[in-house]
């Protein structure tokens, strides 16, 4: 993330927060984010400088002016008017970094080789915010390359209960009492 980014996205969470607006922000720009995400030409467009910044506000306002907070328009209108729209997953970042120390709230990220159940992630977010002491978020990723278990990073720890990870530990000890 840019220092632009966190300073473009930390404003925007102050003025948020002084407003009571931050969770209603934070999920519009997150929906707006994955519009850009699946429409890479639309961004493109509004980042174009051979269209005049005046057109551009106003493909913003036409889009998002009536369903968007206005804070969030207007900030959308700033990025294009300083042609740096580009930083706008940067801003979403940090905004989300911003209210999630706000609301005590740990991001884990949860990757295994096939979905868990509903009940599984339930009993593994429980455990997570137990160890944190902090309320989880919890993002599942699926990777073929994880033969069985899981592999957890919660606040920049990685947590690794992959049979690859026992395996390996396994060899180390394996070497370490050989040697």
């Amino acid at each position: 993330m840019t220092q632009t980014a966190r300073l473009y996205g930390g404003s925007l969470y102050d003025l948020a927060a002084e407003e009571k607006l931050t969770e209603t922000i934070m999920e519009q720009m997150m929906e707006i984010r994955q519009l850009f995400r699946e429409n890479p030409d639309y961004l493109k467009l509004l980042s174009e400088p051979s269209i005049p910044k005046t057109e551009r506000g106003g493909l913003i306002e036409a889009a998002f002016g009536a369903q968007a907070e206005r804070y969030l328009v207007n900030f959308l209108k700033l990025l294009c008017d300083r042609n740096i729209l580009a930083e706008y997953a940067g801003c979403c970042e940090e905004f989300k970094r911003r209210y999630n120390v706000d609301h005590n709230i740990a991001e884990a990220v949860v990757t295994s080789a096939v979905a868990l159940s509903e009940a599984q992630m339930a009993a593994l977010k429980a455990r997570l915010e137990k160890i944190s002491g902090k309320q989880v978020s919890l993002i599942q990723k699926i990777d073929a390359s994880v033969l069985a278990g899981l592999k957890v990073e919660l606040e920049g720890r990685q947590l690794d209960g992959t049979v690859q990870s026992r395996l390996s530990g396994i060899s180390r000890k394996m070497k370490e009492t050989v040697l």
